[in-house]
């Protein structure tokens, strides 16, 4: 752990993705944690919008009598689905999973269910 004029940073190993293996310096909150998503753009070689690389904080190891954390990691998202960017308040609703093979790629809807009508419903209401 670092400290330049009161701003502490811890040096955190990244896995996964394109930052596998290396080892940057992270800026600590005022918890001592390092943010819990980390986001990396990379600017495009053709001039249009940045690729935008996201990392999820994991613990790196848990001590053996108490089990608190030791120190911390970023893991590659390759799905971008940040959740640090949204309020979580106890009575919201998780955010949908995508399921594989669903959606508008695999041709329709998923599992192949008409639009507006619940699972195991006839179509027709009259019967």
């Amino acid at each position: 752990m670092t400290d330049t004029e009161g701003v502490k940073s811890q040096d955190t190993p990244f896995e996964g993705g394109p930052m596998d293996g290396r080892v940057l310096p992270v800026l600590l909150g005022p918890t001592g944690h390092p943010p819990k998503t980390y986001r990396i753009p990379v600017p495009d070689a053709a001039g249009g919008p940045p690729t935008v690389l996201v990392y999820r904080r994991t613990p790196r190891g848990h001590s053996r009598r108490l089990g608190l954390v030791r120190g911390w990691k970023y893991v590659h998202d390759p799905e971008g689905l940040g959740d640090a960017d949204r309020l979580r308040w106890p009575w919201s609703k998780p955010r949908p999973r995508p399921r594989p093979g669903a959606g508008p790629a695999s041709g329709g809807t998923p599992e192949g269910t008409p639009h507006n009508t619940p699972d195991g419903k006839p179509d027709d209401p009259t019967g």
